[in-house]
């Protein structure tokens, strides 16, 4: 019972992703990426940071200093800056596809940079879901579109910031984490404005109904995928950290009109298969390490 709870609720967080990225998207056509991403920071940031006030912590520490909160900072900024722009410029669909190769990156990195032992079969596993990020991407050929780059820096980004999660001290609550993450995202909007020139704009009734739904349901999605690895058996849940796809994809189709390709729908097939051959076999091997 407690895995079909774990399961429902990673179901719905991914839903809430979607959903997110979904209002991102529509926000877009009214507003600078930069400005986005300064709401999306300013809002989380507000939430979490009322929670870890709420819970006696202080929302900056000496640890909050060192290199692995540093980096986590550094990943999430330029995950935030290039998944956002990816989904704004790019079709939700490819961009939602070659994010879902981020487990696949953080399993190579684990191996790389952290010592942990991967065998042959989870390479080969990472490799084939890496050929099928290059299927949807597509270098070389004539339809390969130069801003869908910005997902695939994305990845190695929030691999970058899971891997650090993984050096942290524990004396770091969850909350502090979330805090901080968000804040990251601020500096991220200011150097894109700049980049940009873009100036702030004032949002419509509308508007300020979307920028309320993406920092709503995004937190409630936040909050659902830690409930989720919490309630199941990590091995059983994560899995289902997929399913975003299929709602970023029903999102494509129905809301922008996109027309994925049979090249884009078999990279993601593939990537999605490698992912979830990769976490079977490492719940299958842990045991014995």
């Amino acid at each position: 019972m407690d895995n079909f709870r774990g399961a429902v609720l990673m179901v719905l967080a991914m839903l809430g992703f979607a959903l997110e990225d979904m209002f991102i998207k529509l926000l877009a056509d009214a507003l600078p990426i930069g400005q986005i991403l300064l709401m999306l920071g300013i809002g989380g940031s507000a939430v979490f940071g009322a929670v870890v006030l709420a819970q006696g912590r202080s929302l900056f520490t000496r640890e909050m200093m060192s290199w692995p909160i540093l980096a986590r900072a550094m990943g999430e900024l330029i995950g935030a800056l290039t998944f956002v722009s990816a989904i704004v410029l790019t079709p939700i669909s490819s961009a939602s596809a070659i994010l879902q190769a981020t487990p696949l990156v953080v399993t190579l990195g684990a191996a790389l940079f952290l010592g942990e032992p991967v065998g042959w079969r989870r390479w080969s596993a990472i490799f084939v879901g890496l050929f099928g990020v290059l299927l949807i991407i597509r270098p070389g050929m004539d339809s390969f579109e130069m801003l869908s780059i910005l997902a695939l820096i994305a990845v190695f980004a929030l691999a970058l910031r899971d891997l650090s999660t993984r050096k942290i001290p524990p004396s770091v609550s969850s909350m502090q984490l979330s805090f901080v993450g968000f804040v990251s995202v601020l500096p991220a909007g200011v150097i894109l404005l700049l980049f940009t020139g873009e100036s702030l704009v004032a949002p419509t009734s509308g508007g300020w109904i979307k920028v309320v739904s993406a920092i709503t349901i995004g937190l409630f999605a936040y909050y659902a995928i830690v409930a989720a690895t919490r309630v199941g058996d990590i091995g059983f849940v994560t899995p289902f950290r997929y399913t975003r796809l299929i709602f970023a994809l029903i999102a494509g189709v129905v809301i922008f009109d996109e027309s994925p390709d049979t090249l884009t729908l078999l990279g993601a097939a593939i990537i999605v298969a490698s992912g979830i051959y990769t976490v079977w076999r490492e719940r299958k091997i842990r045991p014995l390490q």
